[in-house]
């Protein structure tokens, strides 16, 4: 009986994988081609050119023809001729040439201009390094100091302000190659070559290089090699090296073959495109073909930097090699070339990526209608419950604690948070996994020190007990920080979950900001804290499912199903979770874990979002389970979060092809859902996405309207009718709900995000502020409201040095300021003078002297 009972169990587990693999979508994977056409051909037939863009210009320069063809006894020509082509103008304009023939060197476009390196005339290479700049309709030339020796046919890249120059050849006549690399960091005020670390492998010439990733990536190339008569004959090279300052370099994955000479481009975050090569397949057939020669390869490569792969993406129209490509008016264009051996083009191919969406199927839409609605249903049914502002700021006390831990859950797991967890371990490892789990060590300092404050006061904003401890001053700049941050922080929570669900669905940015903007103010508005709630716990249980479920869907579709994953991923390194030492500007285990401790004392005692999930209990008991609850909800949640980076990880790294090249990769999670989920259960996680977002944001107008009615218009109209105060509270609700949906929509049509990230970080400066004066208050008795102002204030002042001239990691800031502001804070209290008054229920050593 119990093997046969054990059989079932082992055919249903075969049957529920069987189903997960079939449900997995994988024929509608969605990488994106590109739409190619031509611009306008250049003057001439040319290859080697230097090319780049400055001030929305393309610039061709120098390069080499055969005026007569090679197989007719042609001569290459070398070529001095500039060309430049403006988008508004529809041909290509000379201006004057170079000071002579030159081709074959690199060129990186930079702010300050195209930077020409090095290069050949044909009779000797040189050492020029000089920028050409389009200004005022006509090029401009400067110099800039010579490379330590003459080069040409390397490879370069500019990364940051550091110009780095790769292999390549001395001389015409060099019978082998050169692996030395050089480095110009064009910041200083004199800029001065510098040799780093030569290239492993074998010298090599015409290789692909691109910068990407924070790295250096060398592919390819052909080894130079005399042969019996010494001549240099070419073997044609399929390695590839990264290049990380201050790592050195690291041998990566081959490229499928030989790419030599081919144009290359940085697409997105962490794609290398590189578009056709010469393979070599037909170099010893060159004048046997003549003419009939077939060409190069003509495939687009992708390298992905974070899973080490490659696919093939596209095909290019026609294969060109010893040219560039650039990035020119938000496409790709590579001008000229050579198409084969002996022949040149003047064709100018111009290619703009298509991104590939999901093509939602109608159960996909269902789910999102009916998710949207049921948010709607809990507005119009909990508005009926509203009666007065207890009811809409504290929902009448009557939440469980269950409900009330999973909102501090949700209200914390926001949208950016759910794409950002898995993205941090698909591109790297599991080092941050201790930050997480020191929720579980704040949550005892907040159930036993800090609830009792908020709950014994019967307070509705936790500023109150501010003017209880010191004095209105300080009140007011914990409620001004709050309410300044929240709104300044509104726009960007719905703003980047649009942008990355708008990537990855197809749908109108603007589309997505409405949705998310109108609808959580439209519940909050009618349903106050108790819809909040409730649409928090019903977004919880869909995220966490369409987790579950991705995860079993990737461990199902893994060769060797979840020992595979495993395997996969160990091997990789992607569970590396501990960087031992003492240094702290980096991840090590003592940054991560002290760092985030102290920087969640700041949500979880000073912020009114969280907080005000405390005081939504029947009493201070219920509160605290809310609290343990999501304390110990973080730890399983942050293992599925961190295993499903990891597994996403190992399924792209096994279908580099589902991958798109042009993906922010903290929107890799949402691209997973939209292209890889079954129908039906794609929308509804979509709308849990969206859902999160919302979740953000409704917290934050339902907190906000409550400090602003409860610290402002109640606190100086004490006399003002509970009604008054509720129909106040619930237009503040709706006015913040506009501004923050028309701050994100500006965010998408204008540029005003740098701005907006400026204004959020200045206020950011004051969270270890605020953790400050409640530790002060709450565990001193001495502490003053002028001493812990001045604290804040200094704390404030501190941090804003630190962050800016320090190398600190930014995991150990909230450190800082905390700790500022209490020994400031302390110590200016023992040194001033302060206002006398009674402390009585108001520290941890007087609470016992309160009235429960």
């Amino acid at each position: 009986m119990r093997d046969k009972r054990l059989f079932k169990m082992n055919r249903l587990r075969t049957h529920v994988l069987i189903l997960l693999l079939v449900l997995h979508v994988s024929s509608l994977v969605a990488t994106p081609n590109y739409q190619w056409q031509l611009l306008p051909a250049l003057p001439q037939a040319i290859s080697g050119q230097f090319v780049g863009v400055h001030n929305a210009a393309l610039i061709v320069a120098g390069g080499s023809c055969f005026p007569v063809s090679l197989f007719a006894g042609g001569q290459k020509k070398w070529l001095a001729e500039i060309y430049i082509f403006e988008s508004e103008s529809n041909d290509w304009v000379t201006d004057s040439p170079l000071e002579h023939p030159l081709a074959y060197g690199v060129t990186v476009s930079t702010p300050n201009g195209m930077l020409c390196i090095g290069g050949s005339d044909g009779a000797r290479h040189y050492r020029d390094v000089f920028y050409l700049k389009w200004e005022r309709n006509q090029i401009q030339r400067s110099s800039l100091p010579e490379l330590p020796v003459a080069l040409a046919f390397m490879g370069g890249a500019v990364l940051g302000d550091k110009v780095y120059v790769v292999a390549g050849q001395s001389a015409p006549d060099a019978t082998v190659a050169m692996n030395k690399c050089f480095l110009l960091d064009l910041s200083l005020p004199k800029p001065v070559w510098d040799e780093f670390e030569p290239l492993p492998g074998p010298a090599r010439i015409l290789p692909v290089v691109a910068a990407q990733d924070g790295a250096i990536y060398v592919m390819s190339g052909c080894e130079l090699v005399p042969d019996e008569s010494g001549k240099a004959t070419r073997t044609y090279l399929t390695d590839a090296y990264r290049y990380q300052p201050g790592k050195g370099w690291a041998r990566i994955a081959e490229v499928p073959h030989p790419v030599v000479a081919a144009p290359s481009v940085p697409s997105g975050p962490s794609h290398i495109l590189v578009f056709g090569g010469d393979d070599g397949e037909n170099v010893q057939r060159i004048w046997e073909l003549k003419d009939a020669h077939p060409g190069f390869r003509r495939e687009v490569l992708a390298y992905h930097t974070i899973t080490d792969t490659w696919a093939v993406v596209d095909t290019i129209p026609q294969a060109l090699v010893t040219t560039t490509a650039v990035r020119f008016n938000e496409s790709i264009v590579i001008p000229g070339g050579e198409d084969r051996p002996g022949h040149r083009s003047a064709r100018v191919y111009q290619a703009q990526a298509i991104q590939s969406h999901s093509h939602f199927s109608a159960l996909d839409y269902i789910a999102l209608a009916l998710y949207f609605a049921a948010l709607v249903v809990m507005g119009i049914y909990f508005s009926r419950r509203e009666k007065g502002t207890d009811d809409f700021f504290l929902a009448g006390r009557r939440i469980p604690w269950w409900a009330a831990g999973l909102s501090i859950f949700g209200t914390q797991l926001s949208a950016i948070t759910f794409m950002a967890i898995p993205a941090k371990c698909y591109a790297t490892d599991w080092t941050y996994i201790l930050g997480n789990f020191s929720i579980t060590l704040v949550a005892p300092f907040v159930v036993f020190y800090y609830l009792p404050f908020y709950r014994r006061l019967q307070i509705t904003s936790i500023y109150e007990y501010l003017e209880k401890r010191f004095n209105l001053l300080v009140r007011f700049f914990g409620s001004i920080a709050f309410i300044l941050f929240q709104v300044g922080r509104m726009a960007i929570v719905i703003f980047l979950p649009a942008l990355a669900l708008s990537a990855v669905t197809g749908f109108n940015i603007a589309l997505c900001i409405l949705i998310m903007g109108v609808l959580s103010t439209l519940y909050t508005v009618l349903g106050g804290i108790e819809a909040v709630i409730w649409s928090d716990v019903l977004q919880v249980i869909v995220l966490l499912g369409g987790a579950i479920l991705s995860l079993a869907i990737i461990i199902a579709s893994v060769a060797g199903g979840f020992t595979g994953f495993i395997s996969m991923a160990y091997d990789q390194g992607k569970f590396h979770a501990f960087n031992w030492t003492w240094d702290a500007t980096v991840t090590a285990v003592w940054v991560v874990l002290f760092g985030n401790l102290l920087g969640n004392f700041i949500p979880y005692t000073t912020d009114q979002t969280v907080v005000q999930r405390y005081l939504t209990t029947k009493d201070e008991k219920q509160a605290a389970r809310s609290i343990w609850t999501n304390a110990f909800l973080s730890i399983p949640a942050t293992i599925l979060f961190f295993t499903l980076g990891t597994a996403l990880f190992v399924f792209y790294k096994s279908r580099p092809e589902a991958l798109s090249t042009t993906l922010q990769t903290d929107a890799i999670f949402p691209w997973f859902i939209v292209q890889q989920l079954p129908a039906g259960i794609s929308g509804l996680v979509s709308a849990g996405l969206f859902a999160a977002a919302m979740s953000s944001l409704d917290s934050s107008l339902n907190s906000v309207a409550t400090v602003l009615v409860t610290d402002y218009y109640r606190r100086f109209r004490r006399f003002a009718s509970d009604k008054a105060c509720l129909r106040l509270g619930r237009w503040l609700t709706a006015l913040l709900g506009l501004f923050a949906t028309g701050t994100a929509l500006l965010m998408a049509t204008i540029e005003i995000k740098s701005v907006w990230d400026l204004f959020t970080k200045i206020l950011g400066l004051f969270g270890g502020s605020l953790a400050g004066i409640f530790m002060l208050g709450i565990f001193t008795r001495r502490a003053h409201g002028v001493g812990v102002f001045i604290g804040a204030v200094t704390s404030a002042v501190v941090l804003f040095i630190v962050q800016r001239y320090t190398p600190l990691h930014f995991f150990l800031y909230a450190g800082v300021g905390i700790v500022t502001c209490v020994s400031v804070g302390y110590l200016m209290s023992v040194l001033l003078p302060g206002e006398k008054k009674s402390l009585r229920g108001l520290t941890i050593r007087t609470i016992s002297d309160a009235e429960v």
